[in-house]
């Protein structure tokens, strides 16, 4: 999931923007290569990930119940790909535009993560329609 990342110039120091989307891309990297020991390593013990099931996604709390998740949805779609439209940091959070493309079609969303301590401590996903 590569794309142009933009650091939010509000309130929030540049270096903590950068920081966040450092530990971003480190996680996308993991993702993109299917890597699911990268992926958590990338996460903080207490991670959270919320997917995108209908109808308001389920909740995976802690690094077993995250990898089970990455596990399950790597197996379900061999295929798929993911492609970052755009990437906005905003202090320890970073919100992702993407799309994912799968061989009957795609969809699109939104990521929202949380960074603390350099890894990902929560991944919030959404998805259009």
């Amino acid at each position: 999931m590569s794309a142009q990342a933009v650091p939010n110039s509000g309130s929030n120091t540049a270096v903590e923007g950068a920081a966040a989307l450092a530990a971003v891309a480190r996680f996308n990297a993991a993702f993109d290569a299917r890597d699911v020991d990268a992926v958590m390593a990338a996460m903080t013990p207490d991670c959270v990930f919320e997917d995108t099931s209908p109808p308001d996604g389920r909740r995976h709390t802690g690094q077993a119940a995250v990898r089970a998740a990455w596990e399950e949805f790597f197996a379900a779609s061999p295929d798929g790909v993911f492609t970052s439209e755009e990437v906005i940091a905003a202090g320890d959070r970073v919100v992702a535009r993407w799309r994912y493309d799968w061989g009957a079609g795609h969809v699109r969303g939104v990521d929202v993560f949380t960074v603390r301590d350099g890894r990902v401590a929560e991944k919030l996903a959404y998805v259009k329609g």
